[in-house]
């Protein structure tokens, strides 16, 4: 489709407004001449004569009477649409966002961001979804925003770091050994739970051991950290998860939270969402919540 010339558009809404053509100049600061040549152009592209004489004046024909009001919304319209993104009263925002992410996230970041938007955004619903088979290309249509250990991203997708964290053991507080020292031979031998979504039992904890001449009995592998806090309830083993869940957990059962006596690397978490997002300003504002509630060690560095 050929586009007409949309620098008319503006002298349109400038001639209806005023009603003539000297007015009109007068609004868009041009001569009167520039503005009749502007007006001759029009109704060669509308098939309508607009303004008429009318006595002394001009009078508007009843093809520019029902342009008028459309004319007017359009030039707001396209103002609108050319202008920065501004400010945001996320008060006022009705949104429904994606979010995927593991449990341990889920149960760290979820109670602080719902009490969150509940005080400052009541207007946005969060749905959470479970991680599974991760596909970044999700963000471009399904999903709103990734929290967890991400993948290599495309070029079409954003991320931001949160805070890192790390693994530590928790057992039932009332365990016989939940009192004594844990050193690296007694923390193999005790059973331990592990967290894998795919049911694996060997990891980098399996390596560190080897290195020590050491071996470990994996009791159970279960999918969520939450999971193994309660299956080490019930039993004398130590559970291995994140340490910022088993804080969590350990407020509200009874876990004694132990300190792994080996040499783990960080876990490294993060968000990531697509381009399109990147300037929304109700996403921006999700994106920073997250990332306060998280601990941002984009922020942390600023600040040094």
């Amino acid at each position: 489709m050929r586009l007409p010339d949309m620098n008319l558009l503006p002298a349109l809404d400038a001639l209806l407004r005023e009603g003539s053509v000297t007015g009109a100049a007068a609004r868009m600061n041009v001569s009167a001449s520039a503005m009749s040549r502007t007006l001759g152009r029009l109704r060669r592209v509308l098939d309508d004569p607009l303004l008429v004489p009318a006595g002394r004046g001009l009078a508007l024909t009843p093809r520019a009477l029902e342009l008028r009001p459309r004319v007017e919304a359009a030039l707001a319209g396209a103002l609108a649409a050319l202008q920065p993104v501004q400010p945001v009263d996320i008060a006022a925002v009705r949104r429904r966002f994606t979010l995927r992410s593991n449990d341990g996230l889920a149960v760290v970041l979820g109670p602080a961001l719902t009490e969150r938007i509940a005080r400052e955004a009541p207007g946005i619903q969060l749905r959470i979804l479970p991680e599974g088979d991760e596909d970044p290309a999700d963000l471009r249509d399904r999903v709103d925003l990734d929290l967890g250990n991400l993948p290599e991203l495309p070029h079409d997708v954003r991320s931001r770091a949160l805070a890192p964290d790390r693994y530590v053991a928790v057992c039932r507080t009332g365990a016989p050994h939940a009192a004594d020292p844990l050193t690296a031979g007694r923390f193999a031998a005790l059973p331990h739970i592990t967290v894998s979504r795919r049911g694996r039992f060997h990891s980098v904890v399996d390596e560190h051991l080897d290195r020590l001449g050491l071996e470990r009995r994996v009791l159970a592998t279960v999918p969520t950290h939450v999971t193994a806090c309660f299956l080490a309830l019930r039993s004398d083993a130590l559970a291995l998860v994140s340490a910022a869940v088993a804080a969590r957990v350990a407020e509200a059962v009874p876990l004694t939270v132990r300190d792994i006596p080996l040499e783990l690397p960080a876990v490294s978490t993060g968000m990531a969402w697509h381009v399109r997002l990147d300037t929304d300003p109700a996403h921006r504002w999700l994106r920073d919540a997250v990332a306060r509630i998280a601990g941002d060690p984009q922020e942390d560095a600023g600040a040094a």
